[in-house]
């Protein structure tokens, strides 16, 4: 974008006009400039400082998930001002023509950039965060009673620590629960995750970008038999629609366990 700016310059610039000295602008421009990418690079640098200090595999889930896209988000726009100024850093010749095209293409070339960046984080990236969540879900717990790896259990086996809201909650799929158990000590620990936190590949577009929209409940559960509630799909992306029909098992009363101390 520098060079194109020059060369228009050099075009536009009559060789009888004199020639002005804009020294103190482009020195402004590029302090501005290296500023700006100083700043964005301690925005993303803070950010994975403080992840790499998160202790627990749970926090650092719950860190990346709320906050890492936003934040290289913020860096990357943080940088890409930097560069519009540092692409205006090197003025020899102005007229009032030469600096509305200065303005326009330094704003096209930023929002291009800036649209690129967001579609790579929108689209693409989502990808690489959820092989690393996933790891981080399902990474063995330390007991803190024994120091040990504790046990993740089943579906069927947590419902036992589970209260009536939190099974129910699972079968609307609005939360899923998981549970760890130390099998030598008996201590539980109950992790929490929203049901619809991140969106599927799209069998259409194959982008990361089909979420559940709609859930109809068809059936409720009873104890005697199975319930029924159809998920909606739908991508953010491209538009595709789906609906899956998932069966909710039976109630159950609920099993008081006690953990030894």
């Amino acid at each position: 974008m520098a060079l194109l700016l020059v060369a228009i310059g050099a075009y536009a610039q009559d060789p009888d006009e004199p020639i002005e000295n804009y020294d103190a602008w482009n020195g402004l421009a590029a302090n501005i400039a290296y500023l700006g990418w100083a700043v964005g690079i301690l925005v993303a640098l803070g950010y994975y400082i403080k992840l790499s200090t998160t202790k627990g595999s749970k926090e650092k889930y719950d860190f990346i998930n709320k906050y890492e896209i936003n934040s290289l988000w913020i860096a990357a726009i943080i940088l890409i001002i930097g560069g519009c100024f540092f692409a205006n850093a090197a003025v020899t010749h102005l007229t009032p023509v030469y600096i509305g095209v200065r303005i326009f293409v330094t704003i096209a070339m930023g929002l291009i950039v800036a649209v690129i960046v967001q579609n790579l984080l929108k689209f693409y990236y989502p990808f690489y965060i959820e092989k690393r969540l996933k790891v981080l879900r399902y990474m063995p717990r330390i007991s803190p009673k024994t120091g040990k790896p504790m046990k993740l259990l089943s579906e069927e086996e947590e419902d036992a620590y589970l209260d009536e809201g939190m099974q129910a909650e699972e079968n609307v799929f609005s939360v899923d629960y998981d549970v760890w158990k130390d099998e030598e000590t008996g201590f539980i620990q109950i992790e929490k995750y929203a049901g619809h936190l991140h969106a599927l590949q799209c069998p259409e577009c194959n982008y990361q970008t089909f979420k559940v929209v709609k859930e109809e409940i068809m059936k409720q559960p009873t104890d005697t038999e199975e319930g029924e509630i159809i998920k909606h799909y739908q991508c953010g992306y491209c538009g595709y629609k789906a609906k899956k029909s998932v069966i909710l098992k039976q109630q159950t009363k609920m099993e008081q366990s006690t953990a030894p101390a």
